[in-house]
């Protein structure tokens, strides 16, 4: 039984993560670390708050004595790391709080688990080589190690034009205070490996949508908004582009990434599902006709929308080139759009039905 560490579990991609990877490994124990700041929302590990190999801690990610602490007491054997402010509003207005988390939290994990795992530069300590055999992305056949996974996004890319897509070799060129801060991580995390030779992976990925995920984000304010009868807000002229990936096949790639992923490298996970804003909003609205009328069947959901002012700095196309996940580790995405949507727009359906708060 190997225990690991997942950081930010509770909030909307970990609280998915967890379920799904301890019913599908049974040699793991998970240890969240989450400090529950207003995103993070235990009730979504409901399903696992009383699973034998599920443990909460509810703790900060840079307070460096109770990080060593975990490690120490839960001798954990490899870290997969979620925990992050993310929303580029919020980084906008208060970025400070994005440049402690994002940046000095990722380096309080992974100097820990360096200080932890190794004796010296590219040296584990022997009590952390494992005995099981791997085979690695490239055929080369291996003992395992305790490894660092850091989730990283899309956005450290910058912006694209018309055409084109990110790939793993584009130059970094954030735009955001948000975007800023996970790129600074993204160079903490390969400088590790270079320096240190820490097994690291790291996976940038496009727009997640599904279950659990918090109200502020696109997707739940336009169903929560809808159903309340409020206006829908839309900035700019609703163009932006995102490319969306279902949450349930994002936790499929990071747990192929962390098993399988060569060490040292990057791997982006995409959906294929780019739409623009005004795509997103109309489709969402399409399906409250049909699931949930309004009033009267004169009134459509459309009606709510309201165009606002722009979001500074708002890029305004994201792609992802996702071949070197699909070739490397077979990793392809279940759901499309117009699958994943659905089941998302139903979960909230389910949520509300019993009011707002």
């Amino acid at each position: 039984m190997k225990n690991i560490l997942i950081s930010g579990g509770a909030g909307f991609i970990g609280s998915n993560f967890i379920p799904y990877f301890l019913e599908k490994h049974q040699n793991y124990k998970l240890i969240n670390l989450d400090l529950l700041t207003y995103a993070a929302n235990l009730e979504n590990l409901k399903e696992v708050k009383n699973h034998s190999r599920y443990k909460f801690i509810k703790g900060d990610i840079c307070n460096r004595e109770f990080v060593e602490f975990i490690f120490n007491e839960y001798n954990i054997e490899g870290v997969i790391h979620f925990a992050a402010e993310s929303h580029v509003d919020n980084s906008i207005t208060n970025p400070d709080i994005f440049m402690r988390t994002n940046v000095n939290g990722t380096f309080t994990l992974l100097d820990v688990a360096y200080k932890h795992w190794m004796q010296k530069p590219f040296t584990y300590k022997e009590s952390f080589i494992g005995t099981d055999v791997l085979t690695s992305a490239n055929g080369e056949v291996k003992v395992s190690l305790p490894r660092f996974h850091h989730i990283s996004t899309d956005e450290v890319y910058g912006t694209l034009g018309e055409t084109g897509l990110f790939k793993e070799t584009t130059p970094y060129a954030p735009n955001s205070p948000y975007s800023a801060s996970k790129a600074a991580s993204d160079m903490i995390v390969r400088s590790y490996h270079e320096t240190y030779g820490v097994n690291t992976v790291v996976t940038n990925c496009s727009n997640n949508y599904g279950a659990k995920q918090h109200d502020e984000k696109l997707i739940p304010t336009i169903i929560r908004n809808a159903l309340k009868g409020d206006s829908i807000p839309i900035y700019g002229d609703g163009k932006n582009i995102r490319d969306w990936l279902y949450v349930l096949d994002h936790c499929r790639g990071v747990d192929l990434v962390y098993h399988k992923g060569k060490s040292g490298e990057t791997y982006n996970i995409g959906g294929k599902n780019e739409r623009t804003n005004l795509q997103i909003v109309d489709k969402i609205c399409t399906i409250l006709d049909e699931k949930m009328p309004r009033s009267s069947q004169h009134l459509k959901y459309k009606e709510l929308i309201t165009f606002v002012e722009d979001r500074v700095g708002h890029d305004r196309r994201y792609g992802i080139d996702a071949s070197k996940i699909e070739k490397e580790l077979s990793w392809r995405a279940d759901e499309d759009f117009e699958s994943g949507i659905v089941k998302t727009v139903e979960w909230y359906l389910n949520k509300y039905s019993g009011g707002f708060k």
